[in-house]
């Protein structure tokens, strides 16, 4: 998790190649079968580093299939505070975002439904609240709006 939050950081503060670079070389090493929470992590992360919205919904995809192996008791043990249910409504609000900007107003709303239905395991706390916020101000027929957690 060190080397991940890292990288991460690396894109956070505008080198979003190097970044990139170093997560997809993580993902090589872990693969899809690795630990849940390493994949789930990467492939979060990754999806905000793509060129295209395809490929930014693939890699929303394999977070989203990571987060189903994921058990509490493994993400409590990195840190005890962590709720694997408080992952659902931001993966699920990133796929309704990317199904809107692609045109397909269907999934987009289906998406958008799943992030509504898990609001309430988000933390009271500045996270949680941006993530209420983007759900509540999501517009699933408007593909100019790029709002994302």
């Amino acid at each position: 998790m060190t080397r991940i939050i890292e990288a991460v950081q690396l894109g956070q503060t505008g080198a979003p190649a190097q970044a990139r670079e170093l997560l997809t070389t993580l993902w090589d090493e872990i693969g899809p079968a690795g630990d849940a929470l390493h994949c789930c992590t990467l492939a979060h992360h990754l999806a905000d580093l793509q060129d295209t919205t395809e490929a930014e919904m693939a890699w929303d995809e394999r977070a989203l299939a990571a987060v189903s192996e994921l058990t509490a008791e493994r993400a409590q043990r990195y840190l005890p505070s962590l709720q694997v249910q408080a992952f659902l409504p931001s993966l699920y609000l990133n796929l309704a975002d990317c199904h809107r900007r692609l045109g397909n107003t269907g999934p987009a709303r289906e998406y958008l439904a799943r992030a509504r239905e898990h609001l309430a395991q988000l933390p009271d706390d500045p996270y949680g609240e941006t993530i209420r916020a983007a759900v509540r101000d999501f517009v699933a027929d408007d593909p100019t709006d790029r709002r994302r957690r």
